[in-house]
């Protein structure tokens, strides 16, 4: 199997995958056509990537079926086109949760402690105690998180360890989920409004979908007290940026960003984002999950799902498979486990132009027997069913089940 890594990648990973009998070739140089190009040309059957973008351009004419985003966003793949080809897009969820944690707790300390412009000054020259003993001091705050998955919850759990209360929107909880596994104690609010309200600290920890693209917008932001924090170290577009200025210049809002709406493509280059300059807004360059820990227990598990998917041809962490197929019936189909049993059911199945939409064959012990449950978007007839149990005398018996 043959393996292109397109971006920084742990060279133990690569030394693993090279052992479980992977050919993998390393250009993490490789962006935009020139990377469609090779995908090509090279005949990659997995890709894994960071965040280079991979658009659906690059898939055409490839062989690839597998694309592993080494990190938990998966934004920067076109997943609608990987669907649409049949090719699994994988991501490992989780491994990076520590490290964003732990910045966006470095930038909450920072903002309350001004610890930046301390810096500044002191190698300016300037003592200035008078001023930077102004701090509120974490301890009794209370830190408001929109999301609570991997990240949300090490978010949590280092609160709890600060002295701060938590309250905590997510769509797990307002969706009916379960709050009996939290990590750590928590207050459940009913809308990133209502969090806003109550927190002295805001931090976002949302994937970005449809749903929550621009989700934190005047509405929220307008509810936080004036000189509370916001800290964002997911993605630039859950957050209205004209938004969030206004509240920098018109509420005191202090914000701690290792976002950006406008940052470079690559590594290094130039930089402009105009709420970068705001007064009281310190930034990082989008190094959440940059830290060597993170690095290496993310191509650990890149490496699992690459090895899981040579090895089984199943792919842990798969994120684009449906949810819901068009099935609207199962055919139960117990059967002596025979060759051209299930191709003669496929076959009528066909000529009737019904669709199967998924199948699973189930083997008894000692392979003499077997189940298979084939979803169908419609109901063959009595008389298909007839015809499909009569024309093999291997097929034990059917039952036709409305999903």
């Amino acid at each position: 199997m043959k393996v292109l890594i397109a971006d920084t990648f742990e060279s133990a990973g690569v030394d693993q995958l090279s052992a479980a009998g992977c050919e993998v070739v390393c250009r993490p140089d490789l962006k935009d056509a020139a990377l469609g190009q090779a995908i090509r040309d090279l005949g990659v059957e997995v890709l894994v990537v960071r965040g280079t973008p991979v658009t659906a351009a690059m898939l055409d004419a490839s062989a690839l079926s597998l694309i592993v985003r080494a990190g938990a966003g998966y934004n920067t793949i076109d997943v609608a086109a990987a669907s649409s080809r049949g090719i699994y897009v994988s991501n490992c969820p989780g491994r990076n949760a520590v490290a964003v944690a732990e910045l966006a707790f470095g930038l909450m300390l920072a903002l309350d402690r001004r610890i930046p412009d301390n810096v500044r000054d002191l190698k300016a020259g300037i003592w200035n105690k008078q001023e930077y003993s102004k701090a509120a001091g974490l301890f009794g705050r209370t830190l408001g998180l929109l999301g609570y998955g991997h990240i949300g919850q090490a978010m949590a759990q280092r609160a709890h360890a600060f002295g701060m209360p938590v309250v905590v929107w997510s769509r797990r909880f307002a969706d009916g989920g379960s709050a009996n596994d939290l990590v750590a104690p928590v207050q459940i609010a009913r809308s990133p409004q209502e969090v806003a309200e109550r927190c002295d600290v805001l931090s976002v920890h949302l994937a970005l979908t449809p749903e929550t693209r621009n989700l934190v917008d005047a509405s929220v932001l307008q509810r936080l007290r004036p000189g509370a924090s916001f800290i964002n170290t997911a993605r630039a577009e859950i957050v209205d940026a004209e938004a969030l200025a206004t509240a920098v210049r018109e509420r005191q809002i202090r914000a701690g960003l290792d976002v950006f709406a406008s940052e470079p493509s690559g590594a290094a280059g130039v930089f402009s984002d105009p709420i970068a300059s705001l007064p009281l807004v310190y930034g990082t360059h989008h190094i959440g999950a940059s830290t060597e820990q993170a690095q290496q227990a993310i191509a650990e598990e890149a490496v699992r799902v690459v090895v899981s998917y040579k090895k089984t041809g199943q792919v842990p962490n798969v994120v684009n498979l449906a949810k819901k197929t068009p099935a609207t019936h199962v055919l139960v189909v117990r059967h002596r486990d025979r060759p051209g049993v299930l191709a003669n059911v496929f076959d009528r199945l066909r000529d009737a132009r019904i669709n199967v939409q998924e199948t699973e064959n189930v083997i008894f012990q000692d392979a003499q027997a077997a189940v298979a449950r084939i979803n169908l978007d419609s109901a063959p007839s009595e008389s298909l069913l007839a015809m499909i149990r009569n024309a093999d005398d291997h097929i034990i018996d059917l039952r036709l089940i409305r999903i």
